[in-house]
């Protein structure tokens, strides 16, 4: 051997090729060290093995005894050694002999593992109860040790993502349970909660899980969309066709970009009640006297009283205020910040049509409503009002609904999902208790009407809110309160602490929750051309009556759907 050749420790003494784990050789990290249940396990890396090409998020497998193996996952890595003095004098490593032997005794590599699941003899996943003994062997997870987590793409479960360093497994998402309960999408601003979303329900749509009423702030799922990275995004109408409808506050707004809308909506004054005006307490900077006074006018002036007080005088006021205990100061006030409301075209004196009725019909035939705002997605007021307005009357609907189908399953409507952007403002701890959508995340699906938030700060929703949403799907944040408010709840929340930090700024998520047996990191699945055919495909196989599994048999490409 040259003296410039590195040595080879593993030529030089070789492994036992008549182990019970030698197939497992290729894939082995290390063995178990220490650790315990609930703070995860501490696993010594074998000598040569870089630290390198380990990351947090990654998936690795347990061998225990009487066929038991622990599915884990990667939450902390570090570099220890055996003797203090190498931190202050650390050798010269430049000899690669003094390198080698440095490596593989005075320092080496450990990772931490939180086991998720404990794989048992009859191949399903169940709950960890128990952890490895010292020395039992880690190795990567192999696509096989995936697949048999999360399971095939069929009926109900749908690809939305790879695992790190797994790129060639998916993870299939159940989308039954995904509509069973509430459900967050979170992230900081730029990492793609919009895609999230709209890869989320192109799912629940094509696969006929839900029908969903989507609120669409800034005309990001309907029509067409603008990718962050420049050109255009199918919108969901173009995806699955007529099991979208498309309503709009602003069809001056959706036919300059060229999208087809089925309705316009407009809203009557005499339609607001002080309900929803109670909703802008934060947005329009609303005293509790102010909202107080909303209820008074509405019992004095009946279904005209938003009209009346924006035209109202001074001596109108005056009289309010000698016949209760209203104050003109208070009124006045009120009346400035409803005066706005004029300049919101969809609000009229009368309404056009009874949108309520026309939404609610397309939902119970089946078809999902986009509901764009165009111009008016840029104020919060109005999107906070409208989406107030049109959720407290179709809950009532369903509600009904679903109390007269009591003891007939096949009358049941199709279950709702309710998509709202900037959540916090609806959900906030000050009035989640009162208003419709913490009524309708408490619920639990009680009336099959479930909700899907989108947010970028959910330490500002309402904790008893939090604890009810099933699955969350959460992009990267940075803010400690926002990851302390997604751990919430969650088994084994402090490792994953540090994985949630780490995600990439695109197209990384961690999913946790309802929906997935355990937290998963996954990159998420492009929205691009494949996935375009792909949600072609499921909606004409669900028209067709065939599955997703017969269309793999007629011959799907590398087992994709396409």
């Amino acid at each position: 051997m040259s003296d410039r050749e590195p040595y080879d420790l593993e030529r030089m003494f070789p492994r036992d090729v008549n182990s019970p784990f030698a197939e497992l050789d290729d894939l082995r990290l290390g063995v178990i060290v220490g650790g315990s249940l609930s703070k995860g396990l501490i696993v010594r890396l074998d000598s040569g093995l870089s630290v390198e090409n380990l990351a947090v998020g990654r998936y690795v497998v347990v061998h225990g005894d009487q066929r038991r193996r622990f599915f884990c996952m990667i939450t902390d890595i570090a570099l220890e050694n055996t003797n203090a003095d190498i931190q202050s004098r650390p050798p010269d490593t430049r000899d690669p002999f003094l390198a080698a032997v440095y490596a593989g005794t005075a320092v080496y590599g450990k990772i931490h593992v939180q086991p998720m699941l404990s794989l048992e003899a009859d191949g399903k996943p169940k709950p960890v109860k128990t952890i490895p003994a010292h020395f039992t062997i880690v190795s990567s997870a192999t696509a096989e040790d995936v697949n048999q987590v999360f399971g095939e793409e069929d009926e109900t479960h749908f690809y939305v993502g790879e695992p790190l360093e797994l790129e060639q497994t998916h993870v299939n998402l159940d989308l039954r349970r995904l509509v069973e309960r509430s459900v967050g999408v979170f992230g900081k601003s730029g990492t793609g909660k919009s895609f999230l979303t709209r890869l989320l329900l192109a799912g629940v749509i094509a696969q006929r899980q839900a029908v969903s009423l989507i609120f669409d702030m800034h005309s990001d799922y309907g029509w067409a969309g603008t990718h962050e990275g420049g050109g255009q995004a199918k919108g969901l109408k173009q995806l699955v066709g007529e099991r979208v409808s498309i309503f709009t506050l602003d069809a001056e707004s959706t036919q300059r970009r060229g999208a087809k809308y089925d309705a316009e909506v407009k809203l009557g004054f005499s339609e607001i009640e002080p309900e929803d005006i109670a909703m802008l307490r934060e947005t329009m900077s609303l005293s509790d006297a102010m909202i107080d006074a909303a209820y008074l006018l509405r019992k004095c002036w009946k279904e005209q009283w938003v009209e009346k007080l924006i035209n109202a005088s001074p001596e109108d006021f005056d009289e309010i205020e000698g016949s209760t205990s209203s104050r003109a100061g208070t009124l006045q006030a009120l009346k400035r910040r409803v005066e706005r409301f004029e300049r919101w075209k969809f609000l009229t004196s009368e309404s056009a049509a009874d949108s309520v009725t026309q939404i609610m019909s397309r939902l119970e035939n089946g078809t999902s409503v986009v509901l764009e705002f165009g111009r008016y997605g840029n104020s919060l007021e109005a999107y906070i009002l409208v989406a107030n307005y049109l959720t407290r009357r179709i809950h009532e609907l369903y509600v009904e609904r679903v109390e007269k189908a009591l003891g007939d399953d096949g009358q049941q409507p199709t279950p709702l999902v309710i998509v709202i952007e900037e959540a916090h403002k609806f959900l906030d701890p000050r009035i989640a208790s009162q208003t419709i959508f913490g009524i309708i995340a408490r619920e639990l699906r009680k009336y099959r009407v479930t909700l899907l938030v989108v947010d970028q700060r959910p330490s500002q929703i309402d904790e008893e809110v939090m604890s009810q949403i099933g699955t969350r799907v959460t992009a990267l944040l940075d803010n400690e309160k926002d990851i302390n408010a997604v751990l919430m709840g969650i088994s084994g929340s402090g490792g994953l602490r540090e994985v949630l930090a780490r995600l990439d700024t695109k197209q990384q998520a961690i999913i946790m929750g309802h929906a997935v047996p355990m937290p998963v990191v996954i990159r998420t699945r492009s929205y691009d051309e494949d996935f375009y055919a792909a949600i072609q495909n499921l909606t004409r196989v669900q028209a067709g009556g065939l599955s997703p599994r017969d269309l793999l048999n007629k011959g799907g490409k590398s087992g994709r759907l396409r």
